[in-house]
């Protein structure tokens, strides 16, 4: 029986928040002298990676 857990919609998340160009607009505000563009990068994977683990515990089967 496959698993069709609303969970997974979570994965669209880390896809659809990058493709948004307005987000990454501009060269402000800086976080440690860092542009937005760069640091918002590693935003982006630090969200796909907390999703990922969100949807991995919540739909995991135990046994």
């Amino acid at each position: 029986m496959p698993n069709r857990s609303h969970w997974y919609w979570l994965l669209l998340v880390p896809i659809v928040i990058p493709l948004s160009t307005p987000l990454f607009n501009s060269k402000t505000p800086e976080l440690f002298g860092f542009p937005l563009f760069y640091w918002l990068q590693l935003a982006f994977v630090l969200l796909g990676v907390g999703c990922t683990a969100v949807v991995h515990l919540k739909t995991k089967r135990e046994g």
